[in-house]
């Protein structure tokens, strides 16, 4: 299923906590952990390859590597092209704003009005919900998605729509940052591993170690670890 005794897989590095690139080029995060451990029970060593939101439909499907890892969620596009396995993390998009600003920004259309500037990072699920949604905002494409959250913080945009997982991560580092209305997400989110569509043996196996991995706490203690908690757990399947 993987050649040459190596898999190959496809972070981002910029998007906690899922997957996070140091300037030496390591990698950390939630999926680095699993990545690790399901090159282990393959019997090959793990290889991680750069790539970008933008970019990484095209590198998936030139095989650049064998699967996308570190926060990708599932949507209509990747599920058209490529093969998508169990979800591992439930969430939702929610509004990264200044605690300033929580009570003006608590819906959509109070953040799509005019006047308010929404930072967004290329490429992903989260530009395609703001150029969706969004009408009347202005969006303001940041090309680091780290560092959207503390220009936020300083007054230079309004908004960020993203995940929840990531939100709250920049909300307990910065407190000068809220989630405005967290109990109520725009979306439902899943977030999935990525692999091309000649790839069913392999995506088949993933799908048996992810389901083996929840069932004896692997999972759990990782989300843990990384999340702050297993609340983002997916539901239990049938």
């Amino acid at each position: 299923m993987v050649a040459a005794g190596v898999l190959r897989v496809g972070l981002t590095g910029d998007y906690r906590p899922f997957s996070l690139r140091a300037v030496d080029g390591s990698y950390s995060g939630l999926d680095v952990d699993v990545a690790h451990a399901l090159a282990h029970d393959l019997g090959v060593r793990v290889a991680f390859v750069p790539t970008s939101w933008p970019s990484m439909t095209d590198d998936l499907l030139a095989n650049r590597f064998d699967v996308a890892m570190g926060g990708v969620s599932r949507d209509a596009t990747r599920a058209a092209v490529g093969l998508l396995t169990l979800p591992y993390v439930r969430d939702g998009k929610v509004a990264l704003v200044r605690a300033s600003d929580v009570a003006k920004f608590r819906t959509l259309p109070d953040i799509d009005a005019p006047g308010t500037t929404v930072a967004v990072n290329p490429g992903g699920t989260n530009e395609s919900f703001d150029r969706e949604h969004l009408r009347r905002a202005t969006l303001v494409v940041v090309e680091q998605n780290l560092a959207i959250a503390s220009l936020i913080a300083q007054g230079t945009y309004d908004v960020m729509i993203t995940d929840g997982v990531e939100a709250a991560l920049n909300v307990r580092d910065d407190r000068r940052l809220a989630i405005a209305n967290p109990g109520k997400p725009f979306t439902a989110i899943e977030k999935v591993y990525f692999l091309p569509k000649d790839a069913r043996a392999l995506t088949a196996w993933i799908d048996r170690w992810i389901a083996a991995y929840e069932a004896d706490g692997s999972f759990a203690r990782w989300r843990t670890a990384w999340i702050g908690s297993d609340a983002n757990a997916p539901p239990a399947r049938p």
